[in-house]
């Protein structure tokens, strides 16, 4: 996908906002302090709390690439333990003592612009089809600029994921195959998702199979130039569903926004608050 593309750019820039819940030790100690066992059970409770005491075939087909089985694993046990606003109490004020922990002093006030900035985008979100980025956009608005930041990056990742789901099934992948293709694009190393999605071996060599039958994948599981020319319209197609909060800033929003992100997503990666590579194949901005 070409780095010019500002969609591309904005996500680049703000996702290590967003992900630093998933490595931050805080959101770790949180859901086991409410009570849920695993930290694959806080991982999928914590991202569906919005939603309400969700099952798992619903949480399995929006975050698309997690085996079905996997999910199943957390979901609707994790209520038992903990109720979804519970988790979501948890999950928040331990984004919040994370935030304190990681984000470089001194950074009040670019925080705030950029609070401003990305709920302005947040208002450009249309969000038919894209049930994740809807439950997250009902979250009461947080008082502190760094936690209105990192919801309003949570919103605005997941209506952009939302979207690269609709586009991943208008193209014909399901969610192993998407990842499969992602891995093979070198955005992502394999290490990195294969032992953390739940696939059986025997699951991933019938996507690797299916995607050689199509022509996407070759022998050696590379993309082929079909496969190539599938990843790149799958990208555009997922930019150009992403494009509403784009416009909702202009460009010269958008432009700020990206200029006030990346030193404060820098730094997450530079302190190693966020690992690169990923599982998400967010890179250092």
């Amino acid at each position: 996908m070409p780095q010019s593309s500002p969609a591309r750019r904005l996500w680049t820039a703000v996702e290590p906002l967003h992900a630093l819940v998933y490595f931050a030790p805080e959101t770790a100690a949180a859901a086991r302090a409410v009570g849920l066992p695993s930290w694959w059970m806080g991982y999928f409770a914590g991202r569906a709390a919005p939603l309400g005491a969700v099952g798992p075939a619903p949480v399995a087909a929006m975050f698309h690439g997690f085996s079905p089985a996997m999910v199943a694993r957390s979901l609707p046990d994790a209520w038992s333990f903990a109720s979804p606003e519970a988790v979501l109490e948890a999950r928040t004020e331990a984004v919040r003592a994370a935030l304190d922990r990681t984000l470089p002093a001194g950074s009040g006030r670019s925080l705030a612009r950029l609070a401003e900035l990305l709920e302005q985008a947040v208002t450009g979100c249309g969000f038919e089809g894209r049930p994740l980025a809807a439950a997250w956009a009902r979250v009461a608005r947080p008082a502190d600029a760094a936690m209105r930041v990192w919801l309003a990056a949570t919103v605005l990742r997941e209506h952009r994921g939302d979207g690269h789901v609709l586009a991943a099934v208008h193209a014909g992948l399901g969610g192993l195959d998407t990842t499969l293709t992602h891995v093979a694009t070198g955005g992502v190393p394999l290490a990195a998702v294969q032992d953390n999605r739940g696939w059986t071996e025997a699951e991933w060599e019938d996507s690797r199979r299916r995607l050689a039958e199509r022509g996407v994948l070759d022998g050696e599981g590379r993309l082929t130039e079909a496969g190539a020319a599938l990843r790149r319209r799958l990208e555009e197609d997922t930019d150009r569903l992403a494009a509403s909060p784009l416009a909702a800033l202009g460009a010269e929003g958008v432009e700020e926004a990206i200029r006030l992100a990346v030193p404060l997503s820098r730094h997450l990666v530079d302190t190693g608050a966020l690992p690169v590579p990923n599982p998400m194949g967010a890179p250092r901005p």
